[in-house]
């Protein structure tokens, strides 16, 4: 018996040795090839594909049509699930994937028929050589990606309509597909009295930094023989979940002011973060007879799915985005008994039977609100119009000027930017880039909340003629998701929720507040952590602890004597002042919105207040009894509870000394199929867990899974200076050496050179005989 025993023992030590090496030997083969040769369908002559130690790619070909089909087989190859993601989550497809856990979101995006609008549009030659690259790349691994084997899926081919998803992937991140802000303001506008939903409404704040005009200020507190808010219905109004802010910095300094005349541009777009990264870096390089001296060279960050440097530098000119918030749709009522067209969508489902789903458009767009009488709202977005993805944008790394860039900027069609410029000449533009809508003037909404008037007809889309700035007298600009602009370009631009101005401010004061700068002055900006927007706060919070007897805010006073005045990993008082504020928002909102919730029931939609610290610094300073929430009897009292509630709360979890910002703000960056394992699996398809300095309204924005997705300072002409940073590495693959290669300085934000660096691996690609 302990024979046998002995021998089932070594055979099942056998079977598992043997599983997992198979195991390991099929993760191994989804790995994209990194020396050698190997051929390639369609080229006209040989492509070089070099990696150095991050991982970064430099293709060099004979032509733009021989690069840009290498370069969708490396993207394919290192990141073709995620591009699969995206072209998924676009169309309403992620069922077929993931099961019916994924159908509410592709029952959101699929009354859009994205798919359906993107098939339409024309294929250039270089979009045609990207899509066959991309195929081919997919089918020369040995082993499909790792995540499919997980899913017991295979991937299905990639079509030219799969880059413009892309495309439109990026429009449902960085504007609101369902529009529900406009909405949830209209409604709140049927039931409040005008002085509450003016006060609610307020579109700035003192903190405001546009580019054009001044500062709106904070909003004027209406008297009580106006408004009375302890007379109107109250009730309970849940705390809005914390909004992260989707958006990005950027900034520039012309060559006046610079040692030898060089125009730095620096770059940091935020979105949530994942593993792999969004982006992928490439320099690429080939003969162009339209480029300046008969050749393009540019190096920067492209987008995996689109066949096109997204922000980068040629040598001559170097751009970067921000989004723009410009108002991009609008809502229209759709009367009972109205005209429409009715499409069936099938939602196919992993392991179940498909979904058939009706999308039902009007002429102005498809109808996303309707009630039992058949009556509703369509939306009309920019989106939806023939045209909203071009990919002109891949043209600017022929662009020799400024001139250059921005006639290419015309022709640009892709979510409404904040499109910054330097050229090598060391000059700076800004301009608003992108799809914008085409409205008439007697069209044009009264507020960035009002619908147009039943007369109004569908409006098309343009992306010429945009508003700019060139060569800015005070030779620096600055963008960071807050308003641009003033006047009458404001009003045709509209307002869809532009961020509050204190990122934006704390640039523009650290720009003005030097007249030399390099590149890693703009590093140092972009790096800024300091908690500019909360000073402030803290002396509200210390008049509120101190020389109290109430032992809980005893203990709150012990830790916040010192303010850090940073957003810095090991700060107690950060954590403290940044709850105390939340609580307090919480409590004044909840106190101005229940009058309308009651009112509203079921049609209650929440509101983004993205520029409530115009009306809270306000109602705190001057404290009218007539403003305060009615669950208060004083407004010392509102302002004692959020303190406490905020100790009880940190204090649960330990020691009030030890809750640091660190301990909150961790990383928390991680593959998309990590939710669908075990925790022990988790770790190793997610970036380390480090603790991360920086928050929202400061330059250096970051929480666990959202902030800079990459950053980049350049100078056109002078890139061997660049700096840039990525979290996350190149890879898709955990098992490959670039999986999170170069995170490590970008938490710690050491620069890393914006070119490549010494090649490490050589990969040839031959024309197929």
């Amino acid at each position: 018996m302990r024979r046998w025993l002995l021998r089932l023992f070594w055979l099942f030590v056998v079977v598992l040795v043997a599983a997992g090496s198979s195991a390991w030997w099929m993760l191994r083969g989804s790995l994209a090839p990194l020396d050698g040769e190997a051929s390639l369908t369609g080229l006209q002559a040989p492509v070089t594909i070099t990696r150095d130690a991050l991982g970064v790619v430099t293709l060099e070909g004979s032509s733009q049509i021989d690069v840009m089909r290498a370069l969708g087989q490396v993207h394919a190859q290192e990141r073709g699930f995620e591009m699969d993601l995206m072209r998924r989550s676009a169309a309403g497809e992620l069922s077929a994937l993931f099961g019916p856990a994924a159908l509410d979101l592709d029952k959101r995006m699929r009354v859009h028929r994205l798919r359906d609008r993107a098939a339409r549009e024309p294929v250039s030659a270089e979009l045609r050589a990207y899509v066959e690259g991309v195929n081919e790349g997919m089918s020369g691994l040995r082993v499909r990606p790792w995540p499919y084997l997980l899913l017991r899926q295979r991937p299905t081919p990639w079509q030219a309509s799969d880059s413009l998803l892309t495309g439109y992937a990026m429009y449902a991140d960085l504007q609101d597909p369902s529009n529900q802000n406009e909405l949830a303001y209209r409604r709140l506008r049927e039931v409040m009295p005008p002085a509450l939903y003016g006060l609610l409404s307020h579109g700035g704040s003192s903190w405001d930094a546009p580019l054009m005009g001044d500062a709106r200020g904070d909003a004027t507190l209406p008297g009580a023989d106006v408004l009375d808010l302890r007379a109107l219905p109250s009730g309970p109004v849940a705390p809005a979940a914390e909004k992260d802010v989707t958006g990005s910095n950027n900034f520039a300094v012309a060559g006046a002011l610079t040692a030898d005349g060089r125009a730095i541009l620096a770059d940091d777009m935020h979105l949530g973060q994942r593993a792999p990264n969004i982006w992928f870096r490439v320099r690429l390089r080939y003969p162009d007879a339209q480029a300046p001296g008969g050749r393009v060279d540019v190096s920067g960050f492209s987008l995996p799915g689109l066949p096109a440097i997204v922000v980068g530098s040629n040598g001559h000119v170097a751009w970067g985005f921000t989004n723009s918030f410009i108002d991009t749709a609008d809502f229209q009522p759709v009367p009972a008994g109205a005209s429409m067209t009715e499409h069936r969508e099938r939602i196919e489902v992993a392991g179940g039977d498909p979904v058939d789903f009706t999308v039902r458009e009007t002429a102005w767009g498809p109808v996303l609100h309707q009630r039992p009488d058949g009556s509703g709202e369509a939306l009309r977005w920019v989106a939806h119009q023939p045209g909203a993805i071009s990919l002109a944008l891949a043209d600017l790394a022929r662009a020799g000027d400024l001139d250059a860039a921005l006639r290419v900027a015309d022709r640009t069609r892709i979510p409404a930017q904040n499109l910054l410029l330097a050229d090598s000449s060391g000059r700076i533009a800004w301009r608003l880039l992108g799809a914008r809508p085409a409205r008439t003037a007697d069209c044009l909404p009264a507020d960035m909340h009002a619908l147009p008037h039943a007369g109004c007809a569908a409006w098309p889309i343009r992306s010429d003629a945009a508003p700019s700035l060139i060569d800015p007298p005070g030779q620096r600009l600055w963008t960071a998701n807050g308003r641009v602009l003033d006047g009458a370009e404001l009003t045709i631009a509209g307002d869809a929720g532009y961020d509050l101005g204190a990122r934006a401010g704390q640039i523009r004061d650290a720009l003005q507040a030097s007249e030399r700068f390099t590149e890693k002055d703009l590093l140092a900006i972009q790096l800024d952590d300091r908690a500019l927007f909360l000073q402030r706060w803290w002396v509200v919070l210390r008049t509120v602890v101190k020389d109290s007897q109430d032992p809980a805010l005893q203990r709150l006073e012990a830790v916040t004597r010192v303010w850090d005045g940073h957003a810095s990993v090991d700060s107690v008082s950060y954590r403290m002042v940044r709850g105390f504020r939340g609580r307090v928002q919480d409590a004044v909102t909840a106190g101005l919105l229940a009058p309308a919730k009651q009112a509203l029931g079921e049609e209650w939609l929440e509101p983004n207040l993205v520029q409530f610290e115009g009306v809270l610094w306000p109602l705190v300073s001057q404290r009218p009894a007539h403003l305060l929430p009615a669950t208060y009897a004083t407004w010392d009292a509102l302002l004692i509870d959020a303190a406490k509630g905020l100790e009880t709360s940190l204090s649960a979890q330990g020691p009030l000394a030890e809750r640091t910002w660190g301990e909150r703000n961790t990383a928390a960056i991680c593959h998309p199929i990590s939710r669908a394992l075990p925790a022990l699996a988790q770790r190793w398809l997610c970036m380390p867990a480090d603790p991360l300095p920086g928050d929202n309204n400061m330059p250096r924005v970051q929480g666990p899974a959202f902030g800079a997705s990459q950053r980049m300072v350049v100078s056109p002409g002078h890139e061997a200076d660049g700096i840039i940073h990525m979290p996350g590495g190149q890879s898709g693959h955990p098992l490959s050496p670039f999986w999170a290669a170069g995170h490590d300085d970008y938490v710690h934000g050491r620069p890393t050179p914006f070119l490549p660096g010494p090649t490490t691996h050589t990969l040839t690609l031959k024309p197929a005989r």
